[in-house]
């Protein structure tokens, strides 16, 4: 009968527990079938090495399939009547982009919309004789709209004098259809800055591509499909809110999609759903190229991108339930000129047509489609809906979040009771093992996070920007990636270090064998601890995720099951109990397998939107310090690297050992062993040095540009016409062109090159009430003229009486203000001293006298309108009651915040504007977004003591 020398479990194994029975290094020997011999032992740093580089072409090839590979578009021919064909659909981007930018108020939307019209009459000349199209010019009047969460949170937001385009297809002998519709959304206008081919005009194209191939299979539904076209989206989502509260046929949505884009082309992926999971599951069971990630829609949920959609309306205002789905490929053109045609890659409108087609037909067809109240009969919001993801764009996995919780727990509670059980059997030495284990994770992550924030520090130090790797984000693998995975590597050795110290002694105590056998054993233990530390890591992260019942909790669950799978199959149950051997290559490949199927691509393309947000990153221009954006994006690099790294580092302890020869120098090593680590750790660690010293070199000296024509720095040039008087007294306005940026950096080359006299500093902040410029730069406008006094918009306060019998002494002060033909205003009202208010627009109340919330100590109010939108408006301002003023008392300290700050755009270029924007660098784009002013802003106040 064979002695056991060594027991292991499948989950900890304990080198020293005192009723094992000890085994002397003769009885190794002579036991053949427990002698370790080289074959198994023996691991090559070439090995480590090529399953280094599987790993990285896996991981992009997974990448490149997922998101790059698009499918090819059809021509009218190939597609048929009843087919989607991207060539036709792109007729429509071309004519849209041609018109120029069209924002709210422009000549240009007015022809975007008569253009939209016509081919949407067109269809309805074209449709299947037994389908019915409507088609409706649908003018809005004047609305409030205020949404719960997001960017605009805490805002109200007035619109007037909004146009949308409603088409509304269903069967012609089957009126009841049009009790139940499913409504597909997305928005005509684009922001100032740029054409908008991404944004929206690429969507706007598949709707009407669309809405023409349902023309011919109409007589088929059971249910209508509604395609809004609307506009005033990018002020503030005013278009689907108008359209949802005063449009006759909103009462019959019972499904909403939005299509929308965070950049160009590639393939729209679904990343808001819910909170009823009908309209997903219809998605995922019929969509062609299936692409969506609830991790997207965590990440939105966040606030990390800074923006919002229509389909927030859908479900905060209208309580309905649907799909959100956005372009996010090329993100860094967003809201730039260079959202233009020719970057939209080939491909894109048909991946997203033919998706839109299936899912419409599937859901169009339907007699289960869902009634009423989404929101309100499910109970939920949108975040705790459901779990869903696809695999390759090919397959898309969806399951409740019921079965989430059920499935994150039974996985939770038996990793605890093997953890436990394993701990009971290994005793004292298998807890300090694991303790020690924890350190290893612990030190990976504070050196690899150390490591990459020591070079975001440094970029702002050797380059001209902060961000030199924008245009080029393959630079980040030197940049962040290297230092990332250098900082894991130096962080788990030095843990192995100490945890290969501990487990000697506990070998020395507990079984009687040569120094030689010893130092291998020990080294064969570590190399275990240290890859079931990633099991660790794993489930704790599960652990909380699946606590706050985050969605993309999953993840942690694919990193940890296939692991823990692999290394109990192939190392406990395929392995006879006996002395501990080199874990076997198959586990790791097995092991990985599936997570790098499931996540690796999402992670490639989460550094690539969090590289192009950069460029828009600095939402108050020099409001944030240089090197904050690299920080950021350092830290996300080393913790995915360390996370996803622990397996595979924990194999290269052992390269380039071999256990069973003796090292003829006599040191009691084997043969290749040595203490500081020889094998594949040296050139491992010289060649990430050598990567990140050439990408240092690349970026300090300028060989790679930090943007480019295409991938641009966002920048804003503004006439600014400032009659705030400081927020009190009269005074002449000043005038003077501003210049600053959303991309963090000084502005020093820009300002070189375009010569007009900018100063630049932090000096002189402005405030544009929602928004504050604290670095850029100035120049006088020499009063060239492109504006007058006629211009600037007034404030008068039409009475100020204390309520003596209504409402204990109240304090109300009635406002009018003028904006003098402007169509944008941004308007903050002091929250300290004023708690309520109501806004009427042409004598009628939009905003009535109830609970409001502030941002920041300020009530917003945001402003927009077409061409014959009103300019009048009149507000009554309700005093707090502990307010300082409501009675009259003077402060000189609080005479620096006024009562009211109001700002009015003009999309008008004053003659030096236009010479600066033709001087402005190439590599320099405008940047619009909705806290952005337009080339032309007049700035005025109310002081607190009026």
């Amino acid at each position: 009968m064979r002695k056991r020398t060594q027991p292991e479990s499948s989950s900890s194994s304990s080198p020293a527990s005192k009723s094992e029975p000890r085994a002397t290094d003769e009885q190794i020997k002579t036991s053949s079938n427990d002698s370790i011999h080289v074959s198994s032992a023996k691991r090559s740093g070439l090995v480590w090495t090529v399953a280094f580089a599987t790993l990285i072409c896996a991981s992009y090839g997974v990448y490149y399939y997922q998101y790059e590979h698009m499918p090819p578009p059809l021509t009218a021919e190939q597609a048929g009547r009843r087919g989607f064909s991207e060539l036709e659909a792109m007729k429509h981007v071309k004519a849209l982009t041609q018109l120029g930018p069209h924002a709210v108020g422009s000549d240009a939307l007015d022809r975007a919309l008569q253009y939209v019209l016509a081919a949407s009459q067109k269809i309805k000349e074209s449709k299947h004789w037994e389908a019915d199209v409507e088609v409706d010019f649908f003018h809005a009047k004047s609305g409030a709209n205020r949404v719960g969460t997001g960017v605009f949170k805490g805002k109200t937001l007035i619109y007037s004098d909004l146009n949308h385009i409603v088409l509304r297809i269903l069967p012609k002998y089957a009126s009841e259809a049009g009790e139940n519709a499913i409504l597909v959304s997305s928005h005509i206008d684009t922001v100032s800055a740029g054409e908008g081919a991404g944004d929206c005009s690429s969507c706007v194209a598949v709707m009407l591509e669309l809405a023409r191939v349902m023309s011919q299979w109409a007589h088929e539904f059971k249910n209508a499909v509604i395609f809004l076209f609307n506009t005033g989206e990018e002020e503030g989502l005013n278009g689907a809110h108008s359209f949802v509260t005063q449009h006759p046929w909103s009462t019959t949505i019972r499904v909403a999609v939005d299509l929308e884009a965070m950049g160009i082309g590639g393939r729209s992926a679904l990343f808001q759903a819910g909170p009823n999971l009908w309209a997903v599951e219809n998605f995922a069971a019929v969509a062609k190229y299936p692409s969506g990630q609830i991790i997207g829609q965590d990440l939105f949920a966040s606030g990390v991108f800074g923006t919002a959609t229509d389909f927030q309306v859908y479900t905060e205002v209208a309580g309905l339930s649907g799909l959100d789905f956005a372009y996010t490929d090329k993100s860094a053109v967003y809201h730039t000129k260079n959202d233009r045609l020719d970057l939209l890659k080939p491909g894109s409108l048909q991946h997203l047509g033919e998706n839109m087609l299936d899912f419409l037909l599937q859901t169009a067809s339907s007699t289960s489609i869902p009634k009423g109240n989404a929101v309100e009969e499910e109970g939920k919001t949108v975040h705790e809906t459901g779990v869903y993801f696809d695999i390759l764009g090919k397959y898309m996995v969806l399951y409740h979040q019921h079965f989430a919780n059920m499935l994150h727990n039974s996985v939770i509670l038996q990793s605890l009771l093997i953890w436990t059980a394993s701990l009971v059997m290994g005793g004292y030495p298998a807890a300090v093992s694991l303790a020690l284990t924890c350190l290893s994770a612990i030190l990976m992550l504070v050196l690899s996070i150390s490591f990459s924030v020591v070079i975001a520090f440094i970029l702002p130090q050797i380059s001209s920007s902060p961000v030199p790797y924008v245009a080029s984000p393959w630079l980040t693998v030197g940049l962040f990636a290297a230092p990332a995975f250098l900082g894991a590597l130096t962080g788990q050795h030095l843990g192995y270090i100490v945890l290969k110290a501990y487990l000697a002694n506990q070998y020395s105590k507990g079984m009687q064998l040569s120094p030689v056998h010893q130092a291998a054993l020990v080294k064969l233990e570590a190399e275990r601890w240290l890859f079931k530390s990633g099991f660790l890591q794993w489930l704790i992260l599960l652990a909380l995720g699946n606590y706050y019942k985050i969605g993309s909790t999953y993840m942690a669950l694919v990193w940890l099951v296939p692991p823990a799978f692999a290394y109990g199959f192939l190392e406990a149950t395929l392995t006879p109990v006996r002395l501990t051997r080199p874990l076997k290559l198959a586990t790791l490949l097995l092991g990985l397998a599936v997570p790098v199927l499931v996540s690796a691509g999402n992670i490639i393309r989460l550094a690539n939107v969090l590289v192009a947000t950069l460029v828009r990153f600095d939402r108050n221009p020099g409001g944030t310090p240089e090197w904050l954006g690299n920080v950021i994006f350092a830290v996300v690099i080393a913790v995915v690297s360390c996370l996803t790294l622990v397996y595979l580092l924990s194999y290269v302890h052992l390269s380039g050992i071999n256990l069973d020869d003796k090292n003829p120098h006599g040191n009691g090593y084997p043969r290749g062993f040595s203490p500081f680590g020889k094998g594949a750790k040296g050139p491992i660690a010289f060649a990430s040095f050598i990567l990140v010293g050439l990408s240092i070199i690349m970026v300090s000296s300028g060989i790679i540009p930090p943007f480019s024509e295409e991938t641009a720095r966002a920048v804003n040039i503004v006439h600014i016409v400032d009659a705030s008087g400081k927020f009190g007294g009269k005074q002449e306005p000043s005038s003077y062109i501003a210049l600053y940026s959303a991309t963090p950096g000084k502005l020093t080359k820009e300002v070189e090159q375009i010569k007009e006299g900018f100063v630049c500093g932090r000096d002189n902040v402005i405030d544009f009430v929602t928004s504050s410029m604290k670095y850029g730069c100035l120049t006088d406008d020499n009063s060239e003229g492109g504006w007058s006094q006629s211009d600037i918009p007034t404030i008068h306060v039409n009475s100020d009486t204390v309520d003596t019998e209504g409402n204990e002494n109240e304090r109300i002060t009635q406002v009018s203000i003028d904006m003098k033909g402007a169509k944008r205003l941004t308007l903050a009202i002091n929250a300290k001293e004023i708690e309520d208010f109501t806004f009427k627009v042409d004598s009628e109340e939009l905003v009535p006298r109830d609970a409001k919330s502030s941002i920041y100590g300020w009530h917003i109010i945001e402003f927009s309108g077409g061409k014959n939108a009103a300019s009048k408006f009149e507000i009554a301002l309700y005093w707090a009651k502990n307010s300082t003023r409501a009675a009259g008392n003077s402060n000189g300290k609080e005479k620096q915040q006024p009562l009211v700050k109001l700002r009015t755009d003009f999309d008008r270029l004053t003659p030096k504007t236009e010479r600066v924007l033709s001087k402005l660098p190439p590599w320099c784009s405008l940047f619009e977004g909705s806290i952005s002013s337009q080339p032309l802003s007049f700035l005025n106040s109310l002081p607190v003591n009026f």
